[in-house]
């Protein structure tokens, strides 16, 4: 029996992904600036008092964060958050829409899980949501968590003040 028809499901997941990530990023590429040069309903800091250092502390954000790659500048027209990484106030700004852009990319990268029980059965459905929470959510809360930074220095307060653990350089920011 040949394993090809086997594969095609597997295909089609990889190729969807791809398609779909090439699609959003591209989209998102293309929103003008001031559609994000503010916070939203959706991007804004959460109700409940959400700070940098929770981040840190619970997740342990600044251990891992520097491991995701950043694919802000694979299109045409993106932006490596690491081409941003000055503490002058015009890259800081720039860097906190980049931040928003990317929560919006994925955000919407996210449902894609959904359409994959056009051709899955259940549990490879579900196995897709898994991928798409834990290629995605990590990716969600950096971007969250670099706004945050973003805000206390362009408040003029350093990244983490209050902290025990010296502040990292702009770098940190940077990444992804």
């Amino acid at each position: 029996m040949s394993t090809t028809p086997q594969l095609i499901p597997l295909l089609s997941c990889a190729l969807g992904w791809l398609g779909w990530s090439l699609l959003v990023g591209g989209l998102a590429n293309g929103l003008p600036l001031p559609w994000l040069d503010h916070e939203s309903w959706l991007t804004r800091p959460r109700p409940w008092g959400e700070r940098a250092e929770a981040y840190e502390r619970r997740l342990g954000i600044r251990r891992w964060k520097p491991w995701l790659p950043d694919a802000g500048g694979a299109l045409p027209g993106g932006v490596a958050k690491a081409a941003l990484a000055r503490r002058d106030r015009g890259c800081l700004e720039r860097l906190l829409v980049e931040t928003r852009r990317a929560e919006w990319v994925h955000l919407a990268l996210w449902p894609f899980w959904l359409v994959t029980a056009l051709w899955l059965p259940p549990p490879g459905v579900g196995i897709n949501l898994v991928f798409a929470t834990l290629f995605n959510l990590p990716c969600l809360w950096v971007q969250r968590y670099n706004r945050l930074r973003l805000r206390q220095l362009l408040e003029g307060r350093p990244p983490g003040a209050g902290r025990r653990t010296p502040a990292q350089g702009p770098s940190s920011l940077a990444s992804h």
